[in-house]
């Protein structure tokens, strides 16, 4: 008998029996520092083992028995952050996808603060640098206008840089915050206590170095710029990060949403989550199967390309397992439900990609990187010169002019600019040719991949079956051995006998063809009737497996068995046509390798890349297309399932590997997020793209060619131009701390160092494809 304690009576319902792990949303965090920082404040209980995401701003937490999870909340809050408990089951999304269709947009605020700032900042830029635009009192306009986008425009900056405080960090949100407001103070300081208020001041543009009290000089449009610059990098970071649960959600829609359950002789339709394991359910032709089981009634042709990424679909008869998700492809079939709910094959790859995603550690901003040396740097000057020049008995008003000014120089105008404007033409180019990129995380990681992962169907690959060859026996004509065999085959919807009608149709006309029959798991065969002279001849076609032909006491003659097992060996699938009760010829099927495959991956080992072809496929297909691109043997495995592929990136990296993984298919998406770098298809499934961190939306693999070269260059461009940025502040910093601050000097500064790297981020635009290097 179980004991009720007073705590588990009094705990919350939704946690009173908890299971040992829980995943908390987390709220509050700004880089990747805030998920570092809650990480180690969890870890540090007793027993519990925490990872924390901050792409997609959950925690996963395991506990024991001890470790109530309204504690966990509490130690993340006692952070400065917000954590919530995942949703009473009564409150999770129905089956039908259409819950979460309200929920507020967590972006809102952002771009809110971002519109505001920007419409409030761009008067106060073109009235400070533009003399002719300065009218009498045109400061305290620009005051009124710049005061807002400071305060509440950078809040989350301010609020941030306080939490980084609290915990002796430092971070581009304090450097933001600092900057900013030194500005903002000074100019308050100049205009009510200095000259700057005075009626008709101009900013005075003259290149003299001197000393002065700085109480003639405002810097509100550095404020208000740079904060609009950074919410609008933290805007796009955000809209970024958002879609890091998408995959999920495109996983989850892919099931069937309600089933025809047989009940008591008759179907009742319900909803899929009503189904229950060992109910009898129909799955009729072009429908979704509703979720794991064994046919128990009934023939078909059963695309699995959804799970294996293979174009050949399987044949399906009483006693054969079906997967939840797959289509139906011909046949109506009656399946015994044998797993439900999580249990399904589809929901077990939802929770590899979600562990995949959550166990990924976000790289670290490079300003941040940056940042966290520079700012106490900055502050530590800034605090050394005001103290110098009160003990030099230089006056309060001087010493206090070149400690701010310390602050003011070393505000990240180009800092704000440095990663945005590379990302804006990095990713605008990119685009162009047909490689989205959805950050600079993933930039940091193209840099250091070795080794890259290549899915064969629908990648290397078509992904279509197609004709590859036709072998006539003896004294047979090639064309008419396709045009009887296209005839039959134009009749069946299976991909096999689409390939061949298809073939056939490009040559010429089709003769008629009745009493067509479609063999189950075997071929087709029909009477095709055409006009040979002024006469009709009519012909007794079969196309399938030997065993169809066998069925009617026909053999093949050697040369006919001969290439079809040499098709075989190479990876195709053959088919034998028989016509008048005779073996005439062997027609080859199958995925035909992109023209360009061979290139990309010539190209991939000059950029230093080791090629490695991963498949579902037989082993025998998967050496025949290694060959053709140029991936040696050894590179090649095959026979591998959807949860197999995720062990075979981890298996690389941890031989100390840093892995690109290249895939199109749901099958690829727990692999895509597992690796160092996903690149995903354009022409493949949703949940590929959204798992990924590249998206390609070229069929073609010489797009991953200039995924890797773009990426490299953007990553090269926005270090280049963090240097220079931080290169411009460090050299005027000395000039502030021995009080010679000038507004031209100053404005000069900034102005070049922000021309220097929007010009440098523009060079990006001159990038060249691999595809227009081949021209």
């Amino acid at each position: 008998m179980s004991t009720i304690t007073p705590e588990s009576a009094q705990a919350d319902p939704r946690t009173a029996a908890a299971p040992a792990s829980i995943e908390l949303a987390i709220g509050g965090m700004t880089c990747a520092s805030c998920a570092n920082r809650i990480e180690r404040k969890l870890n540090k209980l007793d027993g519990v083992v925490a990872t924390v995401n901050y792409a997609t701003e959950k925690a996963r937490v395991s506990y024991p028995d001890g470790v109530a999870p309204e504690t966990l909340v509490a130690t993340v809050e006692a952070a400065g952050y917000t954590a919530t408990l995942p949703p009473p089951p009564a409150a999770e999304a129905p089956a039908d996808g259409t819950a979460g269709a309200g929920e507020a947009d967590p972006t809102a605020d952002l771009r809110h603060r971002l519109i505001v700032s920007a419409v409030l900042a761009v008067p106060v830029v073109v009235v400070s640098m533009v003399p002719a635009f300065q009218f009498t009192y045109w400061q305290w306009l620009a005051l009124t206008l710049a005061a807002p986008v400071v305060v509440w425009g950078a809040w989350p900056f301010h609020r941030a840089a306080w939490l980084n405080l609290r915990h002796g960090a430092a971070t581009m949100d304090t450097l933001v915050s600092v900057g900013t407001l030194a500005a903002l103070a000074w100019s308050v300081y100049a205009l009510v206590f200095g000259t700057a208020g005075t009626p008709g001041m101009v900013h005075p543009f003259t290149i003299t170095v001197e000393r002065g009290s700085g109480g003639g000089q405002i810097y509100l449009e550095v404020a208000a710029g740079v904060t609009v610059f950074v919410l609008a990098g933290r805007y796009a970071e955000a809209r970024s990060k958002r879609a890091a649960g998408a995959a999920l959600r495109a996983l989850l829609e892919l099931g069937a949403k309600d089933v025809a359950v047989l009940r008591g002789g008759r179907e009742e339709r319900v909803p899929i989550a009503r189904l229950a394991v060992g109910d009898r359910f129909v799955v009729r032709p072009g429908e979704k199967i509703a979720t794991d089981g064994t046919v128990e009634e009934g023939t078909s042709a059963v695309d699995v390309s959804m799970l294996t990424g293979e174009p050949v679909p399987v044949d399906v008869g009483p006693g054969a397992d079906v997967v939840g998700g797959c289509v139906n492809a011909s046949g109506r079939l009656v399946v015994r439900a044998t797993r439900v709910g999580a249990e399904t094959r589809l929901a077990r790859i939802a929770q590899l990609v979600e562990d995949a995603q959550s166990g990924k550690a976000a790289v670290q901003r490079l300003a941040d990187r940056v940042s966290a040396v520079f700012v106490p740097v900055v502050i530590a000057v800034a605090v050394a010169t005001l103290g110098f020049w009160l003990g030099a008995g230089d006056g309060a008003a001087a010493a206090f002019t070149a400690a701010v000014a310390v602050l003011i120089i070393a505000c990240p105008c180009a800092l704000g600019l440095a990663t945005p404007t590379a990302l804006l033409v990095g990713t605008g180019r990119g685009a162009q040719l047909g490689v989205l990129i959805k950050g600079p995380e993933v930039l940091e990681s193209t840099r250091r991949i070795d080794t890259v992962v290549l899915d064969k169907t629908g990648t290397v690959t078509t992904g279509r079956m197609e004709l590859a060859a036709v072998h006539p026996a003896r004294g047979v004509d090639r064309d008419e051995a396709l045009r009887l065999a296209g005839a039959v085959e134009n009749g069946s919807e299976h991909p096999i006998a689409r390939a061949v009608a298809d073939a056939a149709r490009a040559a010429g006309d089709l003769p008629g063809v009745s009493e067509f029959e479609n063999v189950a798991g075997l071929g087709v065969r029909g009477l095709v009737s055409e006009l040979s002279g002024e006469r009709v001849v009519a012909h007794a076609v079969l196309v399938g497996r030997p065993a169809l032909l066998a069925d009617h006491d026909i053999t093949s003659p050697p040369e006919l068995v001969e290439a079809r097992e040499a098709a075989e060996r190479a990876g195709g699938t053959a088919v034998v046509v028989a016509w008048d009760g005779q073996a005439r010829a062997v027609l080859t099927v199958a995925d035909a390798v992109k023209p360009t495959s061979a290139e990309a991956v010539r190209r991939l080992r000059a950029l230093g890349l080791r090629p490695v072809l991963l498949t579902g496929d037989n082993g025998a297909a998967a050496r025949a297309v290694g060959e053709r691109v140029g991936i040696d043997a050894e590179d090649v495995i095959a026979d591998v399932l959807p949860e197999d592929k995720v062990a075979v990136v981890q298996r690389l990296q941890g031989e100390g590997r840093v892995v690109a993984m290249v895939g199109d298919g749901i099958n690829d998406a727990a692999a895509l997020a597992t690796a160092d770098l996903g690149l995903a298809m354009g022409t493949g499934t949703d949940v590929a793209i959204e798992a990924s961190d590249l998206t390609l939306v070229r069929g073609d693999l010489l797009a991953v060619v200039d995924a890797v070269r773009l990426s490299r260059r953007t990553l090269a461009t926005i270090r280049g131009n963090l240097f220079w940025a931080f290169a411009y502040n460090v050299a005027a910093v000395p000039i502030a701390a021995i009080g010679l601050l000038n507004p031209m000097i100053a404005g000069a500064a900034m102005a070049f160092s922000s021309v220097f790297v929007v010009t440098n981020s523009l060079r990006l635009r001159g990038f060249r494809s691999a595809v227009a290097d081949r021209v």
